[in-house]
């Protein structure tokens, strides 16, 4: 599947035609170099890496330097392998948005924004223990029981539970 690399700006709205103001992310969408093509005979797969926005030459360390060298592009601070590219593509060609103009729906790949540790009320929606009464004036926000006291004695896996939230690789569909 052919791709290209991009980086989120912000956030904006628009108009649709029926008036209704829908929320837009907004992506800066290349341009992504050519850095190398890995081919079936010396790579034992076909592929095209591309790099995405400029880095500095100090910040870059040797062995990637000499990479960026053999193709003639300068340093990027980005590096992804695509496959499935109809056209030919040699080290430093340039590929733009152009590549997705005959294309209705495009998938979006990212990282969430990471969380940190958050509690179950947060993270899983719990709805926390609600009274106040009989001295339970600090377990507002507390998950309660999490498993049978003598049978099983144990604590099922999959127990939702506080922990870390966010900083997953999350794929949105048919945009």
């Amino acid at each position: 599947m052919p791709g290209l690399l991009g980086k989120k700006i912000g956030m904006t709205s628009v108009f649709s035609a029926e008036g209704k103001n829908v929320p837009c992310t907004v992506i800066e969408l290349g341009p992504c170099v050519v850095t190398q093509i890995k081919s079936v005979e010396k790579d034992g797969y076909s592929a095209v890496q591309l790099g995405f926005e400029e880095a500095k030459e100090k910040n870059t360390t040797a062995p990637l330097m000499g990479h960026f060298n053999k193709a003639g592009v300068t340093p990027k601070r980005h590096l992804a392998e695509f496959t499935g590219f109809e056209q030919e593509l040699n080290l430093g060609d340039t590929i733009t948005v152009e590549l997705f103009a005959d294309s209705a729906f495009v998938d979006v790949i990212a990282t969430s924004k990471g969380r940190g540790f958050q509690g179950v009320v947060k993270r899983h929606g719990f709805g926390g223990v609600g009274q106040t009464t009989h001295g339970q004036d600090d377990r507002l926000r507390k998950p309660g029981s999490i498993g049978a006291c003598s049978y099983p004695a144990k604590v099922f896996k999959g127990m939702r539970m506080g922990g870390q939230m966010g900083g997953d690789r999350v794929t949105t569909h048919n945009l």
